[in-house]
């Protein structure tokens, strides 16, 4: 049963961390992934070819990769609210400078250094819900972050559609005015950071003092417990040798394949079948709202079973049937079925999955190896958004991309299958249940 107490401080958790948090994901993610409106008219207009586009999109996730850690322990030492405060203001002026490349170079510089600026920020997060929420409430308070991700798509593709139907203002095309307006509210956002977010429990005025009390005494008594199993890592170059770390990255690699393939291809793949850019937004966007709906539902069940491996392998294989389903697609209907099917999927399986590193890691190995799961894993928003581009270029068509995303998911769902085998004969079980 829980107590009138821990109800309080959840309900003021949920309420406080939450929305805010969503919204900075909900700017992130609108950053990241617009440049898939933008080329309806950008790619011509600088002379960027499918590859050189599938090229630039993935760079993104090259400058993120390399960044990522060191970026993730500089927030452990110095705080999330100064940090995370200067990621959204450095990414928001690289996303608005974008506006100006010229040609396949600049392109590819901008998108490297958005990257760069942006590193940081979600794993950053991840890192900080694990220092506010108990482990019986953690897959839900993921999920409810990550839920900005397809609601950014939901609300966001709609809304760059209508920018990309502006007549030319100041001498800037659409796809530049995108660039620009879509950038303003992280530099806003990144200022309100600073007022709002509290860099600890003990440093909240807006819990009453049993609260504060309570929610600390309850997260000390998790990471003693954590670190008592011998399976427990806390320091930064442990975790980063740790190879459940590496199998989660690899895991991670699959669903990110499948997320920025969507985010960067689905507006031109769905355009091909003679949308406008605006139909072509709310298209895109229905998928994702159904996609919310199975994440936190997923999320939720994962917490009251306190079951991971499953809640992860069966979206994993459901979104690898979808892009199978994707590529032999030859109406416009069979195409946004299948978006369907890989949304929930790739949304089902990240809040389970992001559940799994705090069982066994803590202090600056939390920091260190959830950031590294994140850029290697990322290293599959570059590859599959890059292998779309170059195989339509040499086949002429999505289909051979959108198997070789599929199969990356494949590959997601059989590593935490061993994961967890693994882990069943190794103290520290990451993927099953465990101690609350």
């Amino acid at each position: 049963m829980i107590s009138d107490l821990e109800a309080r401080v959840s309900r003021k958790l949920m309420l406080r961390i939450i929305p805010f948090v969503m919204l900075l994901y909900f700017v992130s993610f609108l950053d990241r992934v617009n440049v898939g409106f933008a080329a309806m008219t950008m790619n011509n207009a600088i002379g960027l070819s499918p590859a050189a586009f599938g090229l630039g999109g993935g760079l993104f996730f090259i400058g993120y990769f390399l960044f990522e850690v060191p970026s993730n322990l500089i927030l452990h030492k110095v705080g999330a609210r100064r940090w995370i405060a200067r990621v959204m203001v450095s990414w928001g002026i690289v996303s608005a400078a974008s506006a100006f490349v010229v040609g396949p170079t600049s392109f590819y510089v901008l998108r490297f250094t958005l990257g760069v600026a942006e590193a940081g920020f979600f794993p950053g997060i991840i890192l900080y819900l694990s220092l506010w929420f108990p482990t019986r409430q953690r897959a839900v308070a993921a999920a409810w972050f990550m839920a900005a991700a397809p609601i950014s798509t939901a609300i966001g593709s709609p809304l760059s559609g209508a920018i990309m139907k502006l007549p030319t203002m100041w001498g800037l095309a659409d796809w530049q005015l995108l660039y620009i307006i879509e950038a303003v509210p992280a530099i806003i956002l990144g200022f309100v950071v600073l007022k709002y977010l509290t860099d600890s429990p003990s440093k909240a005025q807006w819990l009453e003092s049993d609260e504060r009390e309570w929610l600390i005494a309850r997260l000390k008594m998790e990471a003693d417990a954590r670190q008592s199993h011998a399976g427990h890592t806390a320091g930064a170059l442990g975790a980063l040798r740790d190879p459940r770390v590496l199998a989660l990255a690899l895991i991670y690699f699959g669903t990110s394949a499948g997320l920025y393939t969507l985010g960067l291809w689905a507006p031109l793949i769905i355009r091909q079948y003679g949308f406008g850019s605006f139909e072509t937004g709310l298209i895109a966007g229905v998928p994702s709202i159904l996609a919310v709906v199975a994440m936190i539902m997923w999320a939720k069940h994962s917490d009251r079973t306190e079951e991971r491996t499953w809640h992860v392998v069966i979206p994993c294989v459901i979104a690898c049937l979808g892009f199978v389903f994707a590529g032999g697609a030859s109406s416009a209907l069979m195409i946004i079925l299948a978006l369907v099917v890989v949304n929930i999927g790739i949304s089902a399986a990240k809040a389970p999955l992001w559940a799994m590193p705090s069982v066994f890691l803590s202090g600056a190995g939390a920091a260190a190896g959830i950031a590294m799961i994140n850029s290697v894993g990322n290293l599959g928003g570059f590859v599959g958004p890059f292998a779309i581009g170059w195989l339509k270029d040499v086949t002429g068509g999505y289909a051979a991309g959108l198997y070789v995303v599929g199969a990356t998911l494949a590959v997601s769902a059989v590593v935490t299958l061993l994961l967890s085998r693994q882990a069943k004969q190794a103290p520290g079980a990451v993927g099953e249940r465990h101690g609350h």
